[in-house]
């Protein structure tokens, strides 16, 4: 006597009969809990320096695109509100667990801007994590290809459609400007280190999310755009790059001069300004092994 793969799956079911919130719960503290493996991995197997960067880099967008997927089930099952907890507690994780990765493209080009790193290493950082985000893809078939809960059936062959519901230059305007605000509280809460420094960084990125829910889909991160909305209905390709990579990456580079400009600099981080101190001088990674003449 034969039994299917499918026969076995359903026979999985009836005994665990898990709720398909706690499931998709699961499968959340699964690919956290994977992505840390790997990047615990990446750090033991590899030296300080660009590429164990470019690694970090490369699981980070992994994992935040693959949260993130099962973040729309639960959005589309159990509304924004139970979206926006989840995002919140992750990005508390995230925060605490990727040390210096972002899985953002555009910190890299702040941090040319600032003068931190270079060209190549922003090339490389954003392609490893382009192989990050998309790689995902086939790890969510996976696992919503097992339909073991109902809020998984059918996913894994349904066409993704995109989530802009305003004109492309609204959609624009809107991941820019909620780019900017992200950024410069994020760099003032980082400067300032208030003691729940981490939570309220994560309670302004998520109001922001849950804020341009209905217009972009609020992801204000190219790499998550990418990794979950590329190539879906409803957008060609060069409106998905004006929205949420030309949008987003706008955002970023305003927030860059606009947080720097003295006057600005000093009304949100008087502590900083009264201490004046000079910040030590950074050395700028470089893809290349130091090497003598």
């Amino acid at each position: 006597m034969r039994i299917s793969i499918a026969e076995i799956l359903d026979g999985v079911r009836d005994v665990l009969e898990i709720s398909p919130l706690a499931y998709s719960v699961l499968c959340i503290v699964f690919t956290a809990s994977l992505s840390q493996y790997l990047r615990n991995a990446v750090r033991s197997a590899s030296d300080p320096g660009v590429w164990r960067q470019c690694l970090e880099e490369m699981v980070a967008a992994f994992e935040l695109c693959g949260c993130c997927f099962e973040l729309i089930i639960i959005a589309d099952n159990y509304g924004v509100g139970a979206y926006a907890v989840s995002l919140f507690l992750l990005t508390i994780w995230w925060s605490k667990h990727w040390g210096d990765a972002t899985a953002c493209p555009y910190t890299f080009i702040e941090d040319l801007l600032e003068g931190r790193t270079n060209y190549g290493v922003v090339v490389l950082k954003t392609i490893f994590g382009l192989i990050g985000a998309l790689s995902v893809f086939q790890y969510i078939q996976l696992i919503w290809g097992l339909e073991m809960v109902e809020n998984h059936k059918d996913r894994a062959t349904a066409r993704c459609t995109a989530d802009l519901q305003v004109p492309v230059l609204y959609g624009a305007l809107v991941e820019l400007a909620a780019t900017f605000i992200c950024r410069v509280s994020s760099r003032t809460i980082s400067e300032l280190g208030p003691k729940q420094g981490a939570a309220i960084d994560s309670f302004i990125a998520t109001s922001l999310v849950v804020m341009g829910f209905n217009y972009s889909g609020g992801y204000y991160n190219p790499l998550l755009a990418t990794g979950l909305k590329m190539g879906c209905l409803g957008h060609t390709f060069a409106q998905f790059f004006v929205v949420y990579w030309l949008g987003a990456t706008l955002g970023s580079v305003a927030s860059s001069y606009f947080f720097r400009l003295p006057a600005v600099h000093n009304l949100l981080v008087p502590k900083a300004a009264a201490e004046a101190t000079k910040p030590a001088e950074e050395e700028i990674d470089s893809v290349w092994p130091d090497h003598e003449d």
